[in-house]
This record gives C-alpha cells, sequence and structure tokens, in this order.
C-alpha cells in the first residue's frame, strides 16, 4: 500500500489570473505546490480589481477552500489507519481458488496466496470457497509481485500454540492426530501445531502396528512444551491409563477375594498370565495355576482362552488383582498322609533336577524331594543329573512327611539292599576277592568290589616282609590285585582287605611249635660288629653281643663264620615286629643250672667243669 504526503495548503485567497504565475496542481494526486504569488502578494494598489470581479473570485476561492479542507480531513484519516505489522495474524477474505492455490484480500489494498493443502488437515481434503473469511499469518507486507506473503498453516500454528499453551497450564487434554513416523515414535497434528509423541507413550504395552491409529482424531496429554523451541510432548498412554484407572476402580469396587468370575487370557509371560476381567487385568501367577509343577504358562493356557479364576487378592491402592486356578480344585495335600504313609514304596516321576536332589512327582501336585545323600548307598559327591534323568520313573521310599510345609522327604537308595550288607553276607573274613585298584593313597589302596563298593588294603597289609611305603611303590592304577577280606564294617562302610595274607603268616607257621625257652638251631647268615644275624625256618632274627656268651671274653661276634649252625635259646617271641628274641648266653646260664641241680649242688665244692666231666663219664659208662 502506498503512502501519500500532502503539501502545506494556504489558505488566502489567490487571484484567478491565468497570465501571472498561479497555484499548480503536481503530478501527484495529492501533492500541492504553492505559487510565488501566494507566498509574496502584490501590493493592493497594483491587484485592485473592479468589485464585481472581486467577488466573483472570493465566491470561487470559498468553494476551491472547503474541497481542500474535506480532502485534507480525509488524508489525516489514511494516516491514522496503519499498516499491520509483519510478523501478525490478520483476517482476509477468499476472493478466488485457482491453480492450487487461495487468493485472499488481507484488506488494506493487499492481496496474498495460499496453497490449498495450508487448509486441510492431515489425511482430508481442503475445504475453502470463495467468500470465506480466514485468519492468516503476515509473513512481509509485499514481495517482489507487489503481493502481501501469507501463511494460513503459520496462522493455525500460533493459534494453536496460544490454545494448548492455555491447556497445559490447565492440565486439559487436547485432540489431534497421528500422521506419521519418525525415529523413536510418531507425529501429531494438534490442529496446526506438530508434537512428537514417543514410542512407549503410545498405549499401555508395547504396539507392534500403529497403522489403526493413523489419522484417527483422538484425545492426548500434553507431557512438555518449550514454545521457543517450537517442541511438544504428548501422551496417548496417560489418557489411556487414566480411563483405566477409572475403569478399574469402578470393577475393582464390585469384586471380592473369594469370588469365581470368567476371564480371558489376554497375555502369558514366563512368571504367569495376565487375564481379562471385563476390562481390567488380573495376574494368575504360575504357582496358582495348579496343584503340580508347571514350567511354563503355555503348558495349559493359550491367549484368547476363557477361564473361570479366584480373586485371591485385591489391592486397593495399586488396583492389582491376584487369581488362581488352583484354588477351585480339591488340594491333594489333604490326603497325604493317608496316600503315602512313611516307610512305603511308591513309583513317582522325577519333574526336576538341582544341585543339592531330584523332586519326584508321586501324584499331580504332590512332590517330593529325594536329597543327593539319599540316592545312592555307594555315588558320593556327584551330581544328580548323573543317577537319574527328568521323566525317568523310580521307585522311592517315603521318609518323612511335613503337610505344613507341604514336604515330603523321599530316598531313592532305601529302595535296594545296602550292599554292604549283602557283601558280609556273601564274603566272610577270610574269602578271597578280587579287584581293580581304584586309588592309590598314602595310607593304602582301594579295590574296587562288587555292587559298585570299594574294599581298603593298609600299609601294612601288603608284605610281610617290606615296609608298607616300599611295598606300595610296587602297584599302579588299574592293576588286578588278589586279597583277602579281614573286616567288613557295616555300619560305617568299610571293607578292610589283606594282600600278605594270602599266602598265610610265615612267621606263624615257623614258629607255630616253638615257645619261649625252647632250644632251636639256627644258622648264622651275617657277622656285624654288634652281633650276628641268624636265620630260622626263613625268619630273621639277631643276636646281640651280650648274648652271644655267658662268658665276656667270648662275646666276640667274629669268633662266628657265616654257615655255622648254633644252638639258641628262645627268650621272647614277638608276632607284631615279627621277631624272635634268641640268647646263647641264656642257653649256656639254662645248661648250667640243669646240670647243677641233676648232679651236685655248688655248695660241695665241685665245679662246673667238675660237674661235667662226671656226667660225661657217665654217659661213656
Amino acid at each position: 500500500m502506498k503512502r501519500y504526503i500532502a503539501a502545506p495548503v494556504d489558505k488566502a485567497p489567490r487571484p484567478n489570473n491565468e497570465d501571472e504565475q498561479g497555484s499548480e496542481i503536481s503530478s501527484g494526486p495529492l501533492c500541492f505546490t504553492a505559487s510565488p504569488a501566494q507566498t509574496n502578494p502584490r501590493p493592493a494598489e497594483t491587484t485592485a480589481r473592479p468589485d464585481k470581479a472581486l467577488v466573483k473570485e472570493t465566491r470561487d476561492h470559498m468553494a476551491q477552500n472547503a474541497s481542500m479542507e474535506e480532502f485534507e480531513a480525509l488524508l489525516n484519516e489514511s494516516f491514522e489507519i496503519d499498516t499491520p505489522a509483519e510478523g501478525s495474524v490478520v483476517k482476509g477474505r477468499v476472493i478466488a481458488v485457482e491453480a492450487g492455490q487461495a487468493i485472499i484480500d488481507v484488506g488494506y489494498k493487499m492481496e496474498g496466496r495460499v496453497d490449498l493443502k495450508e487448509f486441510a488437515n492431515p489425511g482430508e481434503p481442503a475445504e475453502i470457497a470463495v467468500g470465506d473469511e480466514v485468519e492468516v499469518f503476515l509473513d512481509r507486507v509485499e514481495n517482489a509481485r507487489g503481493e502481501a506473503v501469507i501463511s494460513r498453516e503459520k496462522a493455525r500454528r500460533e493459534e494453536a500454540w496460544d490454545r494448548l499453551e492455555k491447556a497445559y497450564a490447565e492440565e486439559q487434554r487436547v485432540e489431534g492426530a497421528i500422521f506419521g513416523r519418525v525415529k523413536g515414535g510418531f507425529t501429531v497434528d494438534l490442529g496446526g501445531a506438530v508434537a512428537f509423541l514417543p514410542g512407549s507413550q503410545v498405549d499401555v504395552r508395547p504396539v507392534r502396528d500403529a497403522g489403526p491409529l493413523m489419522g484417527l482424531k483422538q484425545p492426548f496429554q500434553i507431557l512438555k512444551m518449550d514454545r521457543r523451541r517450537g517442541n511438544i510432548v504428548v501422551s496417548r498412554r496417560a489418557i489411556l491409563e487414566e480411563s483405566r484407572a477409572e475403569q478399574r476402580a469402578e470393577i475393582i469396587a464390585k469384586l471380592t477375594e473369594g469370588d469365581a468370575v470368567d476371564g480371558v487370557v489376554k497375555n502369558i509371560t514366563e512368571y504367569g498370565a495376565f487375564v481379562d476381567l471385563g476390562g481390567v487385568d488380573g495376574l494368575l501367577h504360575v504357582t496358582d495355576m495348579a496343584w503340580r509343577r508347571v514350567n511354563h504358562p503355555s503348558e495349559i493356557l493359550s491367549i484368547g482362552e476363557t477361564v473361570k479364576v479366584q480373586v485371591i487378592k485385591i489391592n486397593k491402592e495399586t488396583h492389582r488383582i491376584s487369581l488362581g486356578m488352583k484354588q477351585l480344585q480339591d488340594d491333594p495335600w489333604d490326603a497325604v498322609e493317608a496316600k503315602f504313609p512313611m516307610g512305603t514304596v511308591h513309583k513317582g516321576r522325577v519333574t526336576n533336577i538341582t544341585d543339592y536332589g531330584a523332586f519326584v512327582e508321586l501324584e499331580p501336585g504332590v512332590e517330593g524331594l529325594v536329597h543327593v545323600s539319599e540316592m545312592s548307598w555307594t555315588k558320593k559327591n556327584v551330581h544328580p543329573g548323573k543317577i537319574v534323568s527328568t521323566s525317568q520313573e523310580v521307585d522311592v521310599m517315603v521318609l518323612e512327611i511335613d503337610t505344613a510345609k507341604r514336604r515330603v522327604s523321599l530316598g531313592l537308595k532305601q529302595t535296594m539292599r545296602n550292599p554292604w550288607e549283602v557283601f558280609a553276607e556273601t564274603h566272610p573274613a577270610g574269602t578271597e576277592v578280587e579287584g581293580e585298584v581304584k586309588n592309590i593313597t598314602e595310607f593304602g589302596l582301594f579295590i574296587g568290589l562288587d555292587n559298585d563298593i570299594d574294599g581298603m588294603v593298609h600299609l601294612s597289609d601288603l608284605s610281610w616282609d617290606q615296609r608298607g611305603e616300599d611295598a606300595i611303590q610296587d602297584y599302579r592304577k588299574g592293576d588286578m590285585v588278589k586279597a583277602v577280606v579281614t573286616e567288613v564294617d557295616v555300619d560305617k562302610e568299610r571293607i578292610s582287605l589283606s594282600v600278605k595274607a594270602l599266602g598265610g603268616d610265615p612267621f606263624a607257621e615257623a614258629v607255630g611249635g616253638v615257645k619261649r625257652g625252647s632250644i632251636i638251631t639256627v644258622t648264622v647268615t651275617a657277622i656285624e660288629e654288634g652281633g650276628i644275624e641268624v636265620e630260622y625256618e626263613g625268619m630273621k632274627s639277631f643276636i646281640r653281643r651280650s648274648d652271644l656268651s655267658r662268658d665276656r671274653a667270648e662275646q666276640r661276634p667274629e669268633r662266628f663264620q657265616v654257615g655255622d649252625h648254633i644252638d639258641v635259646r628262645v627268650t621272647n617271641i614277638d608276632n607284631k615286629s615279627r621277631r624272635l628274641g634268641l640268647s646263647i648266653k641264656a642257653r649256656e646260664i639254662a645248661e648250667e643250672k640243669e646240670a647243677v641241680e641233676q648232679y651236685g649242688s655248688s655248695d660241695s665244692g665241685a665245679s662246673l667243669g667238675d660237674i661235667l666231666g662226671a656226667a660225661l663219664k657217665g654217659d661213656d659208662d
């Protein structure tokens, strides 16, 4: 819109002389220029005219002066009307629709063009016609083509922001439509302003397909907005939760704990299932589905299935409902003691295996635990999975029942005979057995026997002649060894074996007829400084220097030679160390005593030589 400036108007009478330089209207419609005659009037005497002419001129001048006053008033009025500021919303009227655009007269001698799509809601055609009044946003007063630059979309946005800020301040719902998908969520048209709808705020549960929601007008709750940055975050979930909360409160008010109601399985998880009770969901935990063990809810339920459940618990504050199915059935634990008395054997199925044992189902809803210590007589410190397997049918004995804690203790090994009792019956002491060396320890050998039991050979039972530490070096793991059973302790589950007892006890056989005080003949096998080593029936013994003679001068080992046969007296028999105590000195003393008693007394003055001489002479006679 062009503005015009008026020059000052001289209201004094002007002569109507065309020859003189008079006033003239400039090329501008409202621009006037004063003549020199107006600014510098001539003297009166030189301009005087006849009276009639003066009257006519005065009348014409007054008429012209009145017209100028009216025009000046109109001009001043036009100055008082300001052109609208750029960046404001103005009203306009549609004067034409052509080439996909609407031509809008916004007044002030200004017109602008707006694309028809700016008048359409998302997913809907534009509804605009000639004569409609609309509000538009004035970007610029004039562009290169002399048209106003206007926008309906920006006007709607400004209008929408005012409306949304008010709704946000009053925490009111706003209406919008989802029209696009972006990273992390969706875009929503709130009647001119575009908002962001996070994926987590679309519904109370994750939505896989948002297609049915696109373009549908529905309420939203504004969570956050920043007009300076142009950011708006909305939530559809908040609206649904609020509606659901009201609905839940109404339904929950009608329910009481213990009620049996019908519901539809809505969702299944690892820990249970959510059942729709007609507008409110309740949780059916996996432990409340059946009295028996349920590994996964899908074993007995499917989505969409109608089930009868009992209301177990209602939380009035959180509106949470706990449901149960097994509560509508008879509790099998009420008859456990009558059906499964202690000490009886029953067949069951292994349902679960843990590190500490295995659970066996005696009947649906009744399970007992076989502790790892009650699984086998012989397999100690092994995982239960190496003894039984899941779904295996086994015979178990009822060991203990605790109905208050709903526990049954079972035994697997009690259904089989104690292998140590069987071994004691079939292998009494003295029985010869053969087995594989299973383990070698610092105190002996472990020999594998029948029925997966082991017997132990102590170091002291390995050899008669060698030390145990030396004898055990001759054995290796996996060797087959023969031994003799020496003892079976059933309570302690121990079997004692002996390898050296296989050929009998040579010491006992050698000294079987020998008693303490007996005189035996031994063979010298070695001469040592402290005495001599002798052998009797294969058994080694040692005679000390002090026992070599009664006479101290004759107590010399070197006076004997290897292979000599000498008579000695048995002074001691040590079965533990397997040694005979022998003495030549004791034999000589015993012989002297016997001779004295037989042939004389030492009081008569006769010497031992005399007595022996007389005895020898008597023998010759």
